[in-house]
């Protein structure tokens, strides 16, 4: 599901909004997870998961193309832990 498919589906549940405002609430709680992750904060939904980043230390790592050897900075990756009750919905039986 893509972002315009989400505010689309939360269009047709909610006829009472319109649209640009749903737009707006979506955009306003992505870039709020944005922000927190960017300050190092985690960013817990119950039920659904919790976002969070990982630092990657700096490595020696591989053109793939020449075999050269690189050095590769380090870096911070988002990563997202599913929550109980997602785990147990996406496989019930």
């Amino acid at each position: 599901m893509t972002k315009s498919e989400l505010i689309q589906r939360l269009a047709e549940r909610n006829p009472h909004l319109y649209q640009r405002d749903i737009e707006k609430i979506v955009g306003t709680i992505f870039d709020e997870i944005t922000e927190a992750l960017a300050r190092g904060d985690r960013v817990e939904l119950r039920g659904f998961g919790a976002f969070s980043i990982k630092k990657r230390d700096a490595r020696t790592g591989r053109n793939p193309r020449t075999g050269e050897s690189v050095d590769v900075g380090e870096k911070c990756i988002p990563f997202f832990k599913t929550g109980k009750q997602l785990r147990e919905r996406l496989n019930t039986e």
